[in-house]
């Protein structure tokens, strides 16, 4: 496959200008500059089309400018744009509702909406606080959730996020994420590697660090994604909620990328057979309007009028967006997921057996991660053969993105067709023997 000419002149233009004025922060991956989009395939500014299986970080969730979520979108800007959270309107009471039907855990659920997940974190971390009138949380390795000082305080992916930053958010330990690929923790005769991991946070973390009375949540991701899409045993959340149970600890699971159907469930959680006492959303959650939230069991949303709250909660247009998003997720693409996911997981292990690099596929639903190593005896990290799968498969029309040390997720829209995963995986099996040729010796 003949790579494109990337990036073309417009390309190269609109880039040297964002040079010019915007944060250097920002982690652009490769210059793709986009004009428009529709579905899972969007153009760049100089036509050039690609397949999009990073969806904005697992954002464009039914796909990009769904008719049904522009019209929403229209249709409430026509009627007002903004009023505040100062005072109350429609579609901000009828998305509460919607979250209080769908919330993984049983009895009435209570919402506070954001403009992002790292403010959906915060908010969970304010309100643990309040409620137990505990100081202490434990978080885990390999975490990301979000950049603010609550957030990033919890964040543990890469040291990076941290430079410069310190003194963070005091409070916080961490402990190792089950990561069954890579484990850390040595397991008992006849233990599961998850009862082992909260085994250790039990002997080792609440015996001699925290006391278990001055802990108010756990935070976790029910799936790991920054740190590399890692699913966790069967056996984990299980084991953890008990714990928790056990010292009247919260369970806050940080839903921002791996919820709203992207698992083919709404919350991933839900596929370890455990209930959350906190969940935070965002990404996917509107289709691309900046919209979170915060949804609890409603017996713990028990702070007083103005002890928290922001200008931009509850948007009615980001609400309007939110609910023409669930809609068509309940409607079609909870189930596309699973099938359209089990579908790549399946065909992603045919690839894996002519592909030496790739050291394990791992998943759920449409939340995949292709794991690279220089071998699979050491596995070893392979980073730069990794990048360089991301780049030759930017180059001929995919778009990906990195997590972890070496792994490339796959989060395309919850609306990918089977046809789209076929021609998708052509270029990245293509992109995979390039960096082969390149890498392996």
């Amino acid at each position: 496959m003949k790579p494109l000419k990337l990036p073309g002149p417009k390309a190269k233009s609109l880039i040297e200008r964002d040079r010019a004025t915007i944060s250097p922060s920002y982690p652009r991956g490769y210059p793709f500059v986009m004009d428009h989009g529709k579905g899972t395939e969007v153009w760049d500014v100089d036509g050039y089309r690609f397949l999009d299986f990073a969806a904005g970080i697992a954002v464009a969730s039914t796909g990009h400018s769904h008719p049904q979520v522009v019209k929403a979108i229209q249709d409430q800007a026509e009627q007002f744009i903004h009023i505040s959270s100062d005072f109350y309107h429609e579609k901000w009471v009828q998305l509460g509702e919607k979250f209080n039907e769908i919330a993984p855990f049983t009895g009435p659920a209570a919402s506070f909406m954001t403009n992002s997940g790292t403010e959906a974190v915060e908010s969970a971390i304010k309100l643990a606080r309040y409620h137990t009138r505990r100081p202490q949380f434990i978080g885990f390795l390999g975490a990301f959730h979000g950049r603010t000082m609550g957030s990033v305080s919890f964040t543990a992916s890469k040291s990076a996020y941290k430079g410069r930053f310190f003194p963070l958010m005091n409070g916080v330990v961490h402990a190792p994420f089950p990561d069954p690929y890579r484990p850390v923790i040595l397991q008992k005769k006849g233990e599961g590697y998850g009862e082992a991991v909260v085994r250790y946070i039990e002997e080792e973390i609440l015996a001699r660090i925290l006391p278990p009375d001055e802990v108010a949540g756990f935070l976790i991701e029910p799936i790991q994604g920054e740190g590399g899409y890692i699913v966790p045993p069967p056996d984990f959340f299980p084991a953890l909620r008990q714990l928790c149970d056990k010292y009247g600890i919260l369970l806050i699971a940080d839903e921002v990328q791996s919820g709203m159907g992207r698992t083919g469930e709404w919350w991933a959680i839900q596929n370890f057979g455990v209930e959350p006492d906190i969940i935070t959303s965002a990404k996917g959650i509107a289709s691309g309007m900046p919209l979170g939230a915060m949804i609890t069991r409603k017996e713990v949303m028990s702070w007083p009028k103005g002890s928290h709250g922001n200008t931009f909660g509850g948007n009615p247009i980001a609400c309007a967006a939110s609910l023409a998003t669930i809609d068509l997720i309940e409607r079609d693409y909870l189930q596309n997921a699973r099938d359209v996911g089990e579908y790549t997981l399946d065909a992603l292990a045919e690839i894996m057996v002519r592909h030496p690099s790739i050291g394990e596929v791992r998943g759920i639903g449409l939340m995949i991660g292709i794991e690279f190593v220089k071998d699979r005896v050491s596995k070893d990290p392979a980073v730069k053969l990794r990048d360089d799968i991301v780049d030759f498969a930017f180059e001929r029309g995919l778009l990906t993105l990195g997590c972890g040390s070496s792994t490339i997720r796959f989060s395309p829209p919850l609306s990918t067709s089977r046809s789209e995963v076929d021609e998708a995986l052509i270029i990245f099996e293509e992109a995979i023997s390039l960096a082969e040729k390149k890498h392996l010796h």
